[in-house]
C-alpha cells in the first residue's frame, strides 16, 4: 500500500508536476480529474489531461461521472490500455458545475450508486481501484459511515477520505474523528486526506490510526514536503533550490505542453515557489505581464542575482 500520495488537483497535477513530486518522495501520484464522458466521446481536451510518460511509475488516473454504462465502457476500452497502476473514482469534488450535474460530491447522497460504480469499474479491469470521498454534503448530512458500508461491499483497494464536507470546500476544520471512526470500522485501507502541510499536521492525521496519507495544497511550491514527511522533520528548500526548481519545472512544462501553455500555466507555480521571499510580489507581477519565455527567464535570473548579491 502506498504511504504518501499526491492528490489529483485540477490544473496542477500534470506530467511535469507529477515527475517533480516523485523525485521528492511521493509514493503515488494522480492525473488531474478526468470526465469519463469526455473520454467516451473522444474529446481532445480531455485526452490531453491523460499525458502519462512512458517511464512514469506509480501513477493513477482519477475519473468522475455517474453513468454506469459509460463508466464500464471507458474502463474496459480505454483505461485498461493506460500505463496506470490505479483507477480512482471521485466522489468528493465540490465544484458547483460538477455538483449541479449530480457528479462528484453530489453522489454522496446516493451511497448505493457509489458502490455500484466501484463494482462496475472492478468488473472491467484488473488494475487497482480506489475511491475518494468527503464525509458528507454538509454538517447536517454526515453520512460517511453509510457511504463506507456501501463502498466496503464493492471492495475497492483503498478509500481516500477528505475529512471535510462538500459545503466546507477546503477551509472547514478537518474532522479527524470521522477518519478515526472509519479506520476503526473499515476492512479496507483508509487514506487520510485534509490539512497536511508539515510534520505537526501529519501527526494529527496519524492519530486517527490511518497508515496512508494524501497531500494536496501542502505540496504546492513545496514538493520537499514528501521527503519531510518520510524523514519526520520539517525540511525547507533553500533559495537556490527554489530557483533551480522553477527552471526545471518550466523546462519540463515546455517539453510536454509547448511554450505558449507553459508561459501561462507556470505563473501559478512560480507564485507558490517564491511565496514569502523578499521582493517576490514585484517579480511575480512582472512575470504575469510577460508574453515571452525568454524574458521570463531573464527576469528570474535578475531576481536571483539581486537576492544573492
Amino acid at each position: 500500500m502506498y504511504k504518501f500520495i499526491m492528490a489529483p488537483l485540477a490544473g496542477i497535477t500534470d506530467r511535469a508536476f507529477r515527475e517533480i513530486v516523485k523525485e521528492y518522495g511521493a509514493d503515488l501520484t494522480f492525473t488531474e480529474m478526468v470526465n469519463v464522458k469526455g473520454l467516451y466521446y473522444k474529446d481532445e481536451k480531455t485526452f490531453r489531461l491523460v499525458d502519462i510518460g512512458e517511464d512514469e511509475k506509480n501513477v493513477g488516473i482519477q475519473i468522475f461521472g455517474r453513468d454506469i454504462e459509460i463508466i464500464k465502457k471507458v474502463t474496459y476500452d480505454y483505461l485498461n490500455t493506460l500505463a496506470v497502476d490505479v483507477i480512482d473514482f471521485n466522489f468528493g469534488c465540490p465544484a458547483p458545475k460538477i455538483f449541479k450535474n449530480n457528479e462528484g460530491s453530489a453522489l454522496l447522497k446516493e451511497p448505493k450508486l457509489m458502490g455500484d460504480i466501484i463494482k462496475a469499474i472492478k468488473e472491467n479491469t484488473d488494475k487497482m481501484v480506489s475511491s475518494k470521498i468527503r464525509i458528507g454534503i454538509d454538517r447536517d448530512l454526515l453520512n460517511y459511515m453509510e457511504v463506507l458500508e456501501s463502498l466496503e461491499d464493492a471492495a475497492p483497494d483503498f478509500i481516500t477520505v477528505h475529512a471535510r464536507t462538500r459545503k466546507g470546500y477546503y477551509h472547514e476544520d478537518v474532522n479527524y474523528e470521522a477518519i478515526k471512526k472509519m479506520v476503526e470500522k473499515s476492512t479496507i485501507p483508509i487514506v487520510a486526506n485534509g490539512g497536511i502541510f508539515d510534520i505537526e499536521t501529519l501527526k494529527k492525521q496519524e492519530e486517527t490510526g490511518a497508515k496512508s496519507f494524501m497531500v494536496a495544497r501542502g505540496a504546492l511550491g513545496n514538493p520537499l514536503i514528501f521527503r519531510s514527511l518520510k524523514e519526520g522533520k520539517n525540511l525547507r528548500l533553500s533559495f537556490d533550490e527554489r530557483m533551480d526548481l522553477i527552471f526545471k519545472h518550466y523546462r519540463k512544462m515546455i517539453e510536454y505542453k509547448g511554450e505558449r501553455l507553459a508561459l501561462f500555466e507556470m505563473r501559478k507555480h512560480i507564485a507558490w515557489y517564491l511565496k514569502g521571499l523578499k521582493s517576490s510580489n514585484k517579480i511575480k507581477n512582472e512575470i504575469n505581464n510577460e508574453k515571452s519565455i525568454e524574458r521570463v527567464f531573464e527576469l528570474l535570473d535578475k531576481y536571483r542575482n539581486n537576492q544573492e548579491n
